[in-house]
């Protein structure tokens, strides 16, 4: 038996695949710490491990207008957005620091999502012990994630902002790493973790990023695909809505995600509004947006947290915030899918729907119930379905991708080469 720490910060779509591989640890009779944001502590002993709060509350990390408008502010001031989005991570790192210590403590592996990734690998060297990144998009610079600019021109922008980042970031990490008894960094963490030979688990499927298994090929032993780390939980609410879903044609289903949408009355007129224009029933799963107080026309249902699997499976089209936990749920079903993006990874899981013709993407500020009809309608053609039902036959399966991490960690634990500095 082993003991395995696992520390992931941010939201459910961040989390939940520390929390999928590790619930498949403990099954297999492995001890297994987790440390997750403080809002999420339940969730994640409500899959039945032993959890601990990790970093600030979501709201006091992130505005929710700033992730919003993250992309907008990027294009405006591109300096300013940048150093906005690391104030938060340079702040709570002497926290993250003494949490991930604490954690770490007697473990045979430290495992870390992508917030805080940098202070995990630190605590790692520390303790002499493997280190496991779980990476849900490619985070390593590459030229598949914005494939309609020159290959050279994505790749050398990825490695700019690492470069950036670690400058950004170097003061408060020779200080974590001062307080480890480690020498002062002269590398980018990324360099560091990749010369350590630490695993790099790219938790989703390759297929999705045509051409990123061969670019990334020498690291192949190092980045392995597992595919998306989805738990595909039931809920409290799975039977009134499949009831639901029977009594007509199949909806278009909406999900908005964690972070509520700014206006939920006009996030409803619109929804409404589109439906009605396509004589269609729509379903909206409510995610972190509270819709209370909001009239309902009969031809649209709202409903809290439910089985995406399941529920996309039944739909005709799914439109979506663009999380990968979320499109990886709508690729499975091999359901057309509508990205509406604000932030973070989400522009790029749209860029790569629409390259492969199975999905279509728009910024969720510039979209209306015009724009929606005419983005709905071409995705809703027989062409898209054919196509997302073909694509979903090629994604690997959630059970699958858990079992895959699971070995991946275990292997890593087993290893018995010493840790390289």
């Amino acid at each position: 038996m082993k003991t395995f720490a696992l520390a992931c910060y941010g939201s459910r779509g961040d989390v939940e695949p520390s929390i999928a591989v590790g619930r498949e640890l403990q099954c297999r009779g492995h001890d297994v710490r987790i440390a997750v944001q403080p809002a999420l502590v339940e969730f994640a002993e409500s899959a039945g491990l032993q959890a601990i709060a990790y970093g600030p509350q979501l709201e006091d990390f992130y505005n929710e207008d700033f992730l919003r408008s993250f992309w907008v502010q990027v294009v405006r001031n591109p300096t300013g957005a940048l150093r906005q989005l690391w104030a938060p991570i340079i702040r709570y790192w002497p926290e993250t620091n003494r949490t991930l210590r604490a954690l770490a403590d007697g473990a045979d592996l430290l495992s870390t999502g992508l917030n805080f990734e940098q202070a995990a690998a630190n605590v790692a060297e520390h303790y002499r012990i493997p280190l496991v990144s779980l990476h849900h998009f490619p985070m390593r610079p590459n030229s598949e994630v914005v494939p309609t600019l020159p290959p050279p021109l994505v790749r050398s922008t990825g490695k700019v902002l690492e470069w950036l980042f670690w400058r950004a970031t170097k003061k408060v990490e020779n200080e974590q790493r001062a307080g480890l008894g480690l020498p002062k960094a002269t590398v980018s963490s990324p360099r560091r973790i990749a010369d350590r030979g630490s695993l790099e688990i790219q938790a989703y499927d390759a297929i999705c990023f045509p051409g990123l298994k061969e670019e990334w090929s020498r690291w192949a032993a190092q980045r392995p695909f597992v595919g998306a780390l989805t738990m595909e939980l039931s809920t409290g609410a799975d039977e009134e809505v499949e009831a639901w879903i029977a009594t007509g044609p199949a909806p278009i289903c909406f999900a908005t995600g964690s972070i509520p949408v700014e206006s939920p009355s006009a996030t409803v007129e619109m929804i409404s509004a589109a439906c009605a224009g396509l004589g269609e029933r729509g379903l909206l799963c409510a995610g972190g947006t509270d819709f209370g107080g909001v009239t309902i026309p009969d031809h649209l249902k709202i409903v809290g947290a439910v089985n995406y699997a399941k529920v996309f499976a039944a739909s005709k089209a799914v439109v979506h915030h663009g999380g990968s936990g979320t499109t990886a749920s709508s690729l499975r079903a091999g359901v057309p899918t509508l990205i509406l993006w604000n932030s973070a990874d989400q522009p790029y899981w749209g860029n790569q729907l629409s390259r492969l013709k199975i999905g279509g993407a728009r910024r969720f500020s510039k979209t209306t119930s015009k724009t929606l009809v005419a983005d709905l309608r071409r995705i809703l053609a027989p062409d898209y379905g054919s196509r997302a039902r073909e694509f979903a036959t090629r994604m690997t399966p959630a059970r699958e991708s858990i079992a895959k991490a699971a070995d991946l960690f275990e292997s890593a634990a087993n290893a018995q080469s010493p840790m390289t500095r």
